[in-house]
C-alpha cells in the first residue's frame, strides 16, 4: 500500500489528469534511461534480477547439480571474448558440417553430401542440437485435453523473418527484405572466404535468391 500511494500525485486532481493523480510519484522518481524506450517496475526488476544472475553465474560451479553447471559454462563461454575472437568462424563452420554443409558454400556439395543427405535427420539434428526448426516444429507440451500428460505437437515454425508481411508488402518491409536478402549474400560471401574459396559473386546473389524465393513461398 505505502509503495502504491509513493507513486501516486495525490495532490492532481483525479477528475482533471487520472494519469497525473495515479502514477505522478513515479513520474517524478524515475526517467527513462536513454539506452531504453521504457521503464517500468518490471524493467527494474529485470536489471535487478541480471544483477543477481551475473553473481551467481561467477560463482565457482563445484558440487553444482548438471543444470547449473551448464549455466555457468555458457555465461563463461559468451564472455569469454577473447577466445571468441581466437575461434573466428570456427564454431559456424562446424555447425554447417555437422548439418550436412551449405551447397553455396561448398565446392562439390552435388557430389560428396548429396547422396547421403536425408532431410529428416537433419531437421531433426537442428532442433536436438541448435533449438532451430526448420520447416517442420515439433515440441513437447502439456496436453490440452489432458493437462495430466505431455504430447507432441507438430506446427508450423516461425520464419526468417518476424512475420508473414515483409515478404509480400511495401515500403519500410521492403527495405528490410532487402537487407535480409543482402545479409544471406555478405554472409554466404564470408564462409567461403574462411573456407577459401573463389569469391564467385554472381553465383552466391543466385543461389541467395533462390533461398529468398523458397522462404517467401513458404510464407504464402
Amino acid at each position: 500500500a505505502a509503495r502504491i500511494i509513493q507513486n501516486m500525485d495525490p495532490t492532481a486532481d483525479p477528475c482533471k489528469d487520472f494519469y497525473q493523480y495515479a502514477c505522478g510519484g513515479w513520474l517524478n522518481r524515475h526517467v527513462i534511461p536513454e539506452t531504453s524506450s521504457r521503464y517500468s517496475i518490471f524493467d527494474i526488476l529485470r536489471d535487478e534480477l541480471e544483477i543477481i544472475l551475473k553473481g551467481v553465474l561467477e560463482t565457482s560451479d563445484r558440487q553444482d547439480r548438471e543444470a547449473f553447471q551448464k549455466a555457468k559454462i555458457l555465461y563463461k563461454s559468451c564472455m569469454n571474448e577473447s577466445l571468441i575472437e581466437q575461434r573466428d568462424s570456427l564454431p559456424l563452420l562446424e555447425a554447417l558440417m555437422m548439418v550436412g554443409d551449405w551447397p553455396v558454400a561448398s565446392a562439390d556439395w552435388n557430389k560428396t553430401k548429396e547422396p547421403n543427405w536425408s532431410m529428416e535427420e537433419k531437421l531433426s539434428i537442428m532442433n536436438s542440437r541448435f533449438n532451430k526448426r526448420v520447416l517442420i516444429d515439433m515440441f513437447v507440451w502439456n496436453d490440452d485435453r489432458d493437462s495430466s500428460r505431455h504430447i507432441i505437437y507438430i506446427d508450423q515454425p516461425s520464419l526468417g523473418m518476424p512475420s508473414r508481411d515483409y515478404y509480400f508488402n511495401g515500403g519500410n518491409y521492403q527495405k528490410v527484405r532487402e537487407a535480409y536478402l543482402q545479409f544471406m549474400i555478405t554472409i554466404a560471401k564470408m564462409i567461403r572466404e574462411d573456407k577459401n574459396m573463389s569469391k564467385d559473386d554472381s553465383f552466391v546473389q543466385e543461389e541467395m535468391a533462390k533461398v529468398m524465393e523458397l522462404e517467401t513461398e513458404i510464407a504464402n
